[in-house]
């Protein structure tokens, strides 16, 4: 009776009061067409809700995502089929899909009878200008009578996830290294002094080709081993992040962090797409390690694992970028080394100003996080943003300065090899020495 009771919608517990009203009403006044009219209204529900309890449809449903990964601001298409492998027509259905809020309203559909065996395709999309990992369902089915009196709610189990990535931006073509950086597992003359069989191998690491292992050492090691004449030279990278939430202004989706990951995400696209081997690092640590290749084009391995790995990072609460590159966590050797920096203090700037090491090329992407703020804020702290561009610039990195409506593809140029002080004085950024604006 509980269940019967807590199925009964509004409709249903307004004629079950009004029975019981009509029927003591009947009993104070010797009625009786009103003491019938009081049964029928509270018999009317209760048998409602005993049907529709009663009844036992079998369904089924599957759901499909055209996509399980899209990118910030674009649209899922999601496909679900309903089946009822029962051998009675089910009544009306109500069907809603649970999805988190970020991706708008849960969507809610009506089936008003599914025949014996039948079958339904409803699609749907889903847009998202917050990137993250959302869980889309389960499916609830609301089995309902005829008169509105009555809705039962069933749930499938199953959810699938969807993973939106940050807005990543189409960077032009630059040669962002000096001379050759990156150095390979082996030289190119492995095979031919040592033979195919006898060919030198190391340990498996997460992002390796699969086709690459050699299985004559893997089983006598017990453990996958790779060829490592196959990984030929390739250059290599090390993209920071800084997720300081100190560092940046503004909130939500058109925040400064935000910014700061999309250009994260685009440079680490871009470089996979290049062939270099990646590491992204956060203040917090090493997130991801992998090889790019031409495998990875159009969203392979290490692109993949990219984008998810920062759509769910979340700025940090540290206050200074010791613990993620002191010590010597994040280091590139002679390699590429970008960092995507926001507001820094002097401690701050001398700690990445001493990360580029040797003949490597170090690039700081510095974004403008006062240019997002008011103008009180932004007087306090142009002079600080363009006293850390000038003494990364003098510490030789190649700096890139970005801010709120300046899109990262104009100024990734700066980047390149071919970069100097004039271009960014013709550019109008600041931290720009005197001397290169005459």
């Amino acid at each position: 009776m509980r269940q019967t009771l807590s199925s009964l919608t509004l409709r249903g517990r307004s004629f079950l009061g009004a029975g019981i009203a009509a029927t003591l009403c009947s009993l104070l006044l010797g009625e009786r067409i009103l003491l019938r009219i009081g049964l029928l209204l509270l018999v009317l529900p209760i048998a409602a809700a005993l049907v529709v309890a009663r009844t036992r449809y079998r369904l089924t449903a599957h759901r499909t995502l055209e996509s399980p990964r899209i990118s910030a601001g674009h649209a899922a298409s999601v496909t679900f089929r309903v089946e009822n492998v029962s051998r009675l027509p089910t009544g009306l259905l109500l069907i809603e899909e649970a999805v988190p809020y970020q991706l708008g309203s849960a969507p809610r559909f009506v089936l008003d009878r599914l025949e014996p065996r039948g079958t339904r395709e409803i699609s749907y999309t889903l847009r998202s200008d917050v990137r993250g990992r959302f869980e889309i369902g389960p499916l609830s089915v609301r089995l309902a009578d005829p008169f509105g009196l009555v809705e039962l709610t069933r749930s499938f189990a199953r959810v699938d996830k969807l993973v939106v990535t940050p807005a990543v931006q189409p960077l032009p073509d630059v040669h962002v290294t000096g001379e050759w950086t990156g150095g390979g597992d082996s030289h190119a003359h492995t095979i031919a002094a040592a033979g195919e069989d006898d060919a030198a191998t190391r340990e498996y690491r997460h992002g390796d080709d699969l086709r690459r292992v050699h299985w004559k050492t893997t089983a006598k090691r017990g453990e996958l081993m790779v060829r490592r004449e196959e990984q030929h030279w390739q250059s290599r990278c090390t993209l920071f992040l800084d997720t300081r939430h100190r560092a940046y202004h503004g909130e939500g989706p058109g925040s400064a962090f935000e910014y700061a990951v999309s250009a994260a995400a685009s440079i680490g696209v871009a470089l996979s797409r290049d062939g270099f081997g990646l590491q992204l690092a956060t203040d917090a640590g090493v997130m991801l390690t992998g090889y790019g290749g031409l495998a990875d084009v159009g969203g392979g391995p290490l692109e993949g694992m990219l984008l998810e790995e920062l759509a769910v990072v979340r700025p940090s609460r540290r206050l200074d970028l010791a613990h993620g590159i002191g010590g010597g966590r994040v280091t590139a050797g002679d390699g590429l080394l970008v960092t995507v920096l926001g507001m820094l203090d002097d401690d701050d700037t001398d700690l990445v100003a001493r990360l580029r090491q040797g003949r490597g090329t170090g690039i700081a992407v510095l974004v403008d996080s006062m240019s997002w703020a008011s103008a009180k804020v932004r007087d306090a702290d142009a002079a600080r943003y363009a006293d850390s561009a000038r003494r990364l610039r003098a510490a030789g990195w190649r700096v890139v300065p970005v801010g709120y409506g300046r899109a990262l593809a104009k100024a990734w140029p700066l980047a390149g090899a071919a970069a100097s002080a004039s271009r960014l004085a013709e550019a109008g950024f600041p931290g720009t020495p005197a001397g290169a604006r005459g």
